[in-house]
């Protein structure tokens, strides 16, 4: 692929198809030979803000690309990131209303084997088990597939009354930040300069205008140590409550998860660490025996809608936030969402930031 070396700049409105308009932001549409890349694409200069999954993921994917990125955060992979289990479990979150995430999910979980290769890490691809605890859970588990079923996705049921998802995975998203950092420089001070485009990557927390587009749900989630850990993912209710199971191939576990909306800093709770022990007990008995080896609060990022926010929202800046429960499962769909906007000014209708804002898209 070429590249010119010109500086960026977005083209006049009458140059653009009608689907690449986008409110009063102007990204350069390239033109296409069918669906192939296109041919020359200019190098966009481009500064995000965090450095989480999320921005890391945005910013290799921008590197591969060929643009050049700044990425600039004073803790890089503190946030979300570094609690999160990493379940790629896009059927496993599956709920009535949400089933836009399904499709995304999906389509995010068949760039994860790639993504995972190319960065060194091991994926953990044995599927995801659901279990209920009594006989209100399994009522439960039984809603859970009737509506998978219903979308058409994979769900075996087990003589013991058990469901496998089959095409479920995991990942240690601590490992994914660490290969990530090795390959994107982070600074922990903007350092200023001229930027085509910043992209606001800071998951639970967005600078005013934006701050009231996403909201933090309080998660903790706990870290094990186990001889006997499960051999995949076990997500499931013990007594109605959510719990699940996450193992390592290095015997961690890693349970979870609370979730508590709330306006203040997100902290470990004695209820909150006893709730997720006891549950985690019952569904994997051999837990019992293991170490606590550590116990972690952060801000889930959450939306009015669930959905994530990826696209812009003024000329020059652009969301990648708001992912929720799925910023992991979603990072390197997230990231070619946000590099095909920068190249060609395509935006996900679902995803686009301005529906939350009232404004033409």
């Amino acid at each position: 692929m070429q590249r010119g070396s010109r500086r960026w700049s977005p083209p006049a409105r009458s140059a653009w198809p009608s689907s690449a308009v986008s409110g009063d932001i102007r990204i350069r549409w390239v033109q296409r030979r069918s669906w192939s890349r296109p041919s020359v694409v200019e190098v966009v200069r481009t500064k995000i803000l965090g450095a989480g999954i999320i921005g890391l993921s945005v910013a290799d994917e921008l590197q591969r690309r060929g643009h050049a990125v700044t990425v600039v955060d004073p803790a890089p992979g503190s946030g979300a990131s570094h609690a999160a289990a990493g379940m790629l479990s896009p059927s496993a979150e599956l709920w009535h209303g949400e089933e836009t995430l399904l499709g995304l999910g999906r389509e995010s979980l068949a760039l994860w084997p790639a993504f995972a290769r190319d960065l060194g890490v091991p994926l953990h691809d044995t599927g995801t088990l659901l279990v209920g605890h009594d006989a209100g859970d399994q009522q439960q588990v039984a809603r859970q597939v009737a509506l998978l079923r219903h979308h058409h996705a994979p769900a075996e049921e087990l003589d013991d009354g058990s469901v496998l998802l089959p095409d479920e995975a995991s990942v240690d998203p601590r490992a994914v930040v660490r290969a990530l950092l090795a390959r994107v420089p982070v600074v922990p001070v903007d350092p200023g300069g001229d930027h085509d485009v910043t992209i606001l990557a800071t998951g639970a927390v967005l600078p005013p205008p934006y701050s009231s587009m996403v909201r933090g749900v309080r998660g903790e989630i706990l870290r094990l140590r186990c001889d006997d850990p499960p051999p995949r993912t076990l997500r499931g209710w013990v007594h109605g409550e959510p719990i699940y199971v996450v193992p390592r191939a290095d015997g961690e576990v890693v349970v979870g998860a609370t979730s508590e909306e709330h306006d203040a800093a997100p902290v470990v709770t004695a209820g909150g660490v006893l709730r997720l022990l006891t549950a985690a007990r019952l569904v994997w008995p051999a837990l019992d025996r293991a170490e606590l080896v550590e116990a972690t609060a952060r801000d889930r990022p959450g939306t009015a809608d669930n959905l994530p926010l990826v696209g812009p929202v003024a000329p020059g800046l652009v969301l990648a936030a708001g992912h929720y429960r799925h910023g992991v499962l979603l990072a390197p769909l997230t990231a070619r969402l946000v590099a095909d906007h920068l190249e060609t000014g395509v935006v996900s209708p679902a995803l686009d930031p301005r529906r939350l804002l009232g404004g033409d898209r």
